[in-house]
């Protein structure tokens, strides 16, 4: 990621378009809620939320510390949740890319950016619990240490 925010795709054998595509990433960028709703059944296979069923708008500022927003032009390719204790740890949530953008290192990006956002606000320490499968995303390219921790289903 270049200091704009920019992160230009690695080439890919496909097409030229697609090795000068660039995404840009922004910590707090605007969205709607929509469009994380979409993005958020694209990248998870759910069903679209409502804005009355999910309101991003409404629970990232009540809750979050920040998030990230990836966008290629107007379109909201990238998205995560930056959750925090007010204090030192802060927790990435939903993190999603988009299924066609996946592989040109978005997601890394997005968490980078979820990284530095955490720091800036004085955290010392950014948690993320994930399925096995994503282990070598977030431990290999992310950076994350593995660390034992446990869930407890509420239902």
């Amino acid at each position: 990621m270049d200091p704009s925010g920019e992160v230009t795709n690695p080439p890919t054998p496909a097409t030229d378009d697609e090795a000068t595509e660039r995404v840009r990433v922004v910590w707090r960028g605007d969205f709607v809620n929509q469009e994380v709703n979409v993005l958020h059944a694209v990248a998870f296979g759910t069903r679209v939320y409502g804005d009355d069923e999910w309101d991003w708008l409404s629970l990232t500022r009540r809750h979050s510390l920040g998030w990230v927003t990836a966008r290629s032009g107007a379109d909201l390719v990238g998205f995560a949740n930056v959750l925090w204790d007010g204090l030192v740890h802060a927790w990435i949530q939903d993190v999603m890319v988009s299924p066609s953008y996946r592989r040109r290192g978005i997601g890394t990006a997005v968490v980078h950016a979820a990284r530095d956002g955490a720091a800036a606000a004085g955290c010392e320490w950014l948690h993320v619990d994930f399925e096995p499968e994503l282990s070598p995303f977030y431990i290999e390219r992310c950076g994350f240490e593995p660390a034992q921790a446990g869930t407890m289903r509420l239902d």
